[in-house]
């Protein structure tokens, strides 16, 4: 069991608490950027899908983990990012360029789209993210002279000057580079008073109102911050598949997104990666064992939803934490080993408003 000291408030906000995240975050960097001449391009390209997944994670789970705001249309600021890209890369625009536009105009539609959300909460902030999805799918279909409609709309790989990225491993880096850019991004955000004001709100809006804090502004700056990161892995995603529809956008993104957050660990930079490899590995988990069973159940058209669903409930249930509270209960039992109390996690029991009266 490790135990620190702390003696300044510097120490205390660190990103690194002490020598072994130092030494452990270090040798999975290396990893990765070993990866590409350790596996092959099947494999690089699912790890590619991981990074850009885990970025629109972070998005999310800066929106839905740390502010408390629900989220059900997240799919429409991928989208947007993605046709930005292609939009602009196919007029001729850098690509780090296109990749910013991408990300400022996500950004701005997210801001739009927390004016009328500032007004509600809960399942009523849900329904409004779910109509936006829709609409937003909608413009992608209809705006036919800009985004292709239906038919669709293909982009080549990215391009900085004369210099083209069309080697799977140089995209996988530009991945990498970009999640890393991300992920410190936020963790230096969420230690800043703006994300104190984040988890504030989450906890209580009105606690953090009595406070200070400025609900309609900081509510609407997380609802912009999300939406271009999310706008960021859209660009890579659509650099990636090379080719975009309106229906790629849909609400199943969006579940595929929000199911990525909860089951990786909401309010954890952690789980939006481990909810990320979820997402891309279970499906060829479930590919690998409609081998083995029967033909009736294996050749159904909705396993692979049966499967998510049964997951999600399955963490719902026995693991609100996630893939990341599993991790730390499993640490602390190493750690305390013999010691170790079974009821130390245990959920505290919770009351409705009325029962707080009684």
């Amino acid at each position: 069991m490790r135990f620190i000291f702390k003696t300044s408030y510097a120490q205390d906000i660190r990103l690194a608490k002490h020598g072994g995240h130092v030494f452990w975050y270090s040798a999975l960097l290396l990893a990765l950027l070993a990866a590409p001449w350790l596996i092959d391009e099947y494999w690089l390209a699912q790890l590619t899908f991981v990074l850009i997944y885990g970025i629109a994670g972070l998005g999310l789970m800066l929106l839905t983990g740390f502010t408390g705001q629900f989220s059900i249309g997240h799919a429409a600021f991928l989208g947007v990012g993605a046709y930005t890209e292609a939009v602009l890369t196919n007029a001729g625009w850098p690509f780090p360029l296109a990749m910013a536009c991408a990300a400022l105009l996500a950004a701005a539609v997210g801001v739009v789209i927390a004016l009328p959300a500032l007004r509600v909460k809960g399942i009523y902030l849900a329904i409004a993210t779910l109509a936006f999805g829709f609409i937003v799918e909608e413009v992608l279909a209809r705006w036919e002279s800009v985004t292709g409609g239906n038919a669709g709309l293909s982009l080549g790989p990215p391009a900085i000057g004369d210099w083209q990225i069309d080697s799977s491993a140089g995209f996988y880096f530009i991945c990498l580079v970009i999640a890393v850019a991300a992920t410190l991004g936020l963790l230096n955000l969420l230690r800043a008073p703006t994300g104190r004001a984040f988890v504030a709100i989450r906890d209580s809006e009105i606690s953090a109102q009595s406070m200070g804090v400025y609900l309609a502004w900081y509510k609407t700056l997380a609802f912009a911050v999300s939406a271009a990161l999310t706008g960021l892995a859209g660009a890579l995603y659509a650099h990636k598949l090379m080719f975009m529809s309106p229906e790629q956008f849909d609400i199943i993104q969006s579940i595929d997104l929000l199911l990525l957050v909860v089951i990786g660990g909401l309010g954890s930079v952690h789980g939006a990666f481990l909810g990320a490899m979820f997402l891309i590995g279970m499906p060829q988990v479930i590919a690998l064992g409609k081998d083995h069973l029967p033909d009736v159940i294996g050749q159904a058209p909705g396993l692979q939803t049966l499967v998510y669903g049964l997951v999600l409930i399955g963490f719902v249930l026995f693991e609100p934490m996630g893939l990341y509270g599993r991790w730390l209960k499993i640490r602390t039992w190493l750690q305390l080993f013999p010691f170790y109390r079974r009821g130390m996690f245990k959920r505290q029991k919770s009351f409705q408003k009325s029962d707080r009266l009684k």
